[in-house]
């Protein structure tokens, strides 16, 4: 038996049923390799590379332990072999070959000539491979504007060997199986505007665009849930990428519902907001999914679990079959609450803290001089919502694609002390909205962080004169 990088966990597991134990006691991580689901996506095609990216450790170190281990039990001497040859099936070598695909439809190359050319390639493609061929064409200074450009064609050229790539059956109350509910959900009202006469209905149409709308705690459970997670393991290009497809759908999901309520809508706008949305459909369940299940442990998925109500959803409650507890996704219950702090001017518990800061009649963010979210308050109704997801994640991604420009020029300025403060207006569902950045530095000047303050003032810009008395009615 020869092991090396790319010898497949399930063919190991399969002839040598004992390795499972044993990985498991290297690394609690291997722990997946006791979860059903996961043996269906990730243990049927991960390599040993793979999860010895996907848990930290050295290959040197884990290839040599399995063959000391087969040895000891079995007799056999397995060859350990660290590097993978090249040749025409090399992993670089075809994920070269993809780019070069997706460059020439860059430069405009026939779509049916590079269709060939893939099926000559290779007769099957994993999504984590479009996914790595994204991160990596970023990377190479591809602008994600040009990728989110080329995604609809590349998912195209793809489309024959990505249908062959299904989701795998998961337990209820697992965030993807949530996540697909909803995208049958979408897929009923989506059935259902087509049907809509735009002409002669005009109501049901702006009824429908309206239960429509919910899609958006669909993109952002994705946003401030999942591509966190998929950030802190190196995948930041197609969380980006996707990130910025769902500002489009939004966008015209807006403009869409405004003519229908003014009954200006066209019939082929309407058309191109459902094949955006069921193409993003397409895209999740077919190329992002997968990856994403590919890439994340069991322990990975708790944490996307935990603050999903934070959230919300769209059109569907999940069910409660798959929860992790606490002590499965590595975080530990917080128990003492009552330890006292002594301020600058007064003594408060933690849990008064919080309550201060939760009843405050605005929203509150700090990011520290590391650039990262470290704290929010979770009011009753925050104006943009939040989650747990994004403690520890970088304010950069906590914002869309066509926004971080701005972010960095606040930071930038904040940190060398040119400016102290920024602030916005804008009206959003009828409702004015102040923003406010600071710059929190202490005694002596240094930069310790940016602080948001949100408010929503429409109530107080309508005040005028006075009121001096308690009138409760």
């Amino acid at each position: 038996m020869e092991l090396s990088p790319t010898t497949k966990v399930s063919e190991l597991l399969s002839k040598y049923s004992f390795l499972k134990d044993f990985l498991i006691g290297m690394d609690p991580q291997f722990k997946l390799l006791n979860n059903p689901f996961m043996m269906k996506t990730l243990g049927r095609i991960a390599t040993m590379n793979k999860v010895a990216f996907m848990t930290g450790m050295k290959l040197d170190r884990l290839l040599p332990a399995v063959a000391g281990e087969i040895g000891k039990r079995t007799g056999e001497t397995p060859v350990v072999r660290l590097e993978t040859p090249a040749g025409p099936d090399d992993g670089a070598q075809k994920m070269e070959a993809l780019k070069g695909i997706i460059r020439d439809l860059h430069r405009g190359v026939d779509k049916h000539i590079l269709t060939e050319r893939f099926q000559e390639l290779i007769k099957d493609v994993a999504p984590w491979e479009i996914a790595n061929m994204e991160q990596q064409l970023m990377a190479e200074g591809l602008h994600q504007d040009e990728i989110k450009r080329l995604c609809d064609v590349h998912v195209e050229v793809f489309r024959s060997a990505l249908e062959k790539k299904v989701v795998p059956g998961l337990p209820a109350g697992h965030p993807v199986h949530t996540y697909m509910l909803e995208n049958r959900a979408a897929e009923d009202i989506l059935k259902e505007i087509e049907t809509a006469d735009i002409e002669k209905d005009r109501e049901r149409l702006s009824r429908l665009l309206h239960r429509l709308s919910d899609i958006n705690a669909h993109y952002t459970r994705k946003e401030n849930q999942l591509f966190p997670i998929l950030e802190s393991k190196g995948l930041t290009g197609p969380s980006k990428v996707m990130w910025a497809l769902h500002d489009d759908i939004r966008a015209m999901l807006k403009d869409v519902r405004a003519k229908a309520e003014t009954g200006t809508v066209k019939a082929i706008e309407v058309k191109a907001l459902l094949h955006i949305i069921a193409d993003m459909i397409y895209k999740e369940e077919h190329i992002f999914y997968p990856m994403a299940l590919e890439s994340l442990t069991e322990e990975d998925w708790g944490r996307v679990r935990e603050g999903e109500e934070d959230i919300g959803y769209a059109w569907v409650t999940p069910e409660e079959e798959w929860r992790p507890s606490p002590a499965e996704f590595g975080q530990e219950p917080l128990t003492d609450r009552t330890g006292s702090l002594n301020l600058d001017t007064g003594l408060l518990t933690v849990e008064q803290i919080n309550l201060v800061l939760t009843h405050l009649p605005v929203d509150i963010s700090f990011v520290n001089d590391k650039d990262e979210v470290v704290y929010y308050s979770q009011t009753a109704e925050r104006i943009f919502p939040r989650s747990p997801g994004i403690i520890g994640r970088k304010v950069q991604n906590c914002h869309p694609p066509k926004s971080v420009d701005l972010v960095e020029k606040i930071l930038v300025s904040f940190k060398d002390g040119t400016k102290s403060s920024a602030e916005f207006w804008i009206q959003m569902k009828g409702r004015f909205v102040h923003i406010r950045y600071f710059a929190v530095r202490d005694a002596e000047g240094t930069y310790k962080g940016t602080l948001e303050v949100s408010q929503d003032v429409t109530d107080i810009r309508s005040l005028n004169g006075q009121k001096r008395l308690l009138n409760w009615d």
